[in-house]
């Protein structure tokens, strides 16, 4: 089958940072199914893992974890899906990826394609989606109101993926105020759009701007890039008794500050539930099928940004340049096979 692969961690702007190959079709056992991938897109882990993951000498690393495809066999043990059912899906960190054709899986951790989408717009929202899901909802449990508190949230970084689906999951499902931040006019207006009531710049400081708002401080803040940055106003602009949820991976963070206000702090990590295969595992595929329920009711909507053509080591290698920039909004996907 074709897939795109590395054996070496470099450079993007490398020629062999991601290659066209040849790899066997992957077998399915217990609970995976078999996947012929259709659209895959691309995250801040693939290039982390590029950079920092080298396979053992003549191996070959797929990258990849979002993807939306047709099941095209199951294992012995797989019960939720059939042959011919449309999915879409995260993946799990410790296996190889869905840069290729066909793709195994664990059944868990997969949910049914929104009916109303294409596979480009399917496959922008499954980390996404399920990484702010669980920020917000089994992490920060943004439904339990701080004591005394008017109901508001701050999403630091809300145009990259993660924050244009927490914007979308807070509006459709709560009734906390959403505070974006985004520095650019075409960002500003992305997170406008995607319906956050109030919108700030983090290249400025955040708590004198927070504190300018009608919203009094929020409750909550969900920092999904640069937190090491922003930690003094986090701590400033939170309310007593807040919470704050992180997923990007600061070198240190000194949160002694947060023991005055009785401040609490969360990391998530999509993964962790397939990582440790935990016993609520099964948890992810049914939050991607709510995330499906909630796209054809037209409570969400894709995140798609930027259609990158098909899935070849070059079309890649433009997209991983891009996450690594900073200037991505949105989801970058690609379809098919060249």
């Amino acid at each position: 089958m074709r897939a795109v692969g590395y054996q070496k961690s470099r450079p993007i702007t490398a020629d062999d940072a991601l290659v066209d190959i040849e790899l066997p079709r992957p077998d399915v056992a217990g609970h995976d199914i078999l996947v012929a991938v259709r659209a895959v897109s691309v995250n801040p882990v693939d290039t982390k893992v590029r950079l920092r993951a080298e396979p053992a000498a003549g191996a070959w690393k797929v990258l990849g974890w979002d993807a939306a495809g047709v099941v095209v066999a199951v294992g012995p043990e797989a019960t939720r899906f059939a042959v011919g059912d449309e999915v879409f899906y995260a993946g799990a960190l410790g296996r190889q990826g869905t840069n290729a054709e066909f793709h195994s899986v664990d059944e868990r951790i997969v949910g049914r394609k929104p009916r109303s989408l294409g596979w480009a717009q399917a496959a922008a929202l499954p980390l996404t989606a399920l990484t702010a899901w669980e920020m917000l909802f089994d992490r920060l449990d943004i439904r339990r109101p701080v004591p005394g508190v008017t109901p508001a949230i701050l999403i630091v970084g809300g145009a990259g993926g993660v924050g244009s689906m927490a914007i979308q999951l807070v509006r459709g499902l709560t009734d906390l105020a959403v505070i974006a931040t985004a520095s650019r006019p075409e960002t500003a207006s992305w997170v406008s759009g995607l319906g956050a009531h109030h919108v700030i710049d983090h290249t400025h400081p955040l708590a004198s701007q927070v504190a300018a708002l009608p919203t009094g401080a929020p409750g909550f803040v969900f920092s999904t890039t640069q937190t090491d940055r922003h930690l003094a106003d986090i701590v400033e602009l939170l309310a007593p008794q807040g919470h704050m949820g992180l997923i990007d991976d600061p070198p240190a963070l000194d949160i002694l500050p947060f023991k005055g206000k009785s401040l609490s702090v969360h990391w998530e990590l999509m993964f962790t539930r397939s990582m440790f295969r935990t016993a609520d595992m099964a948890a992810q595929g049914a939050i991607l099928d709510e995330v499906a329920r909630l796209v054809d009711a037209g409570t969400l909507r894709t995140t798609l940004s930027e259609q990158a053509g098909p899935i070849t080591a070059a079309n890649l290698r433009r997209a991983h340049a891009l996450i690594e920039s900073g200037r991505a909004r949105g989801k970058i996907v690609l379809e098919g096979f060249a």
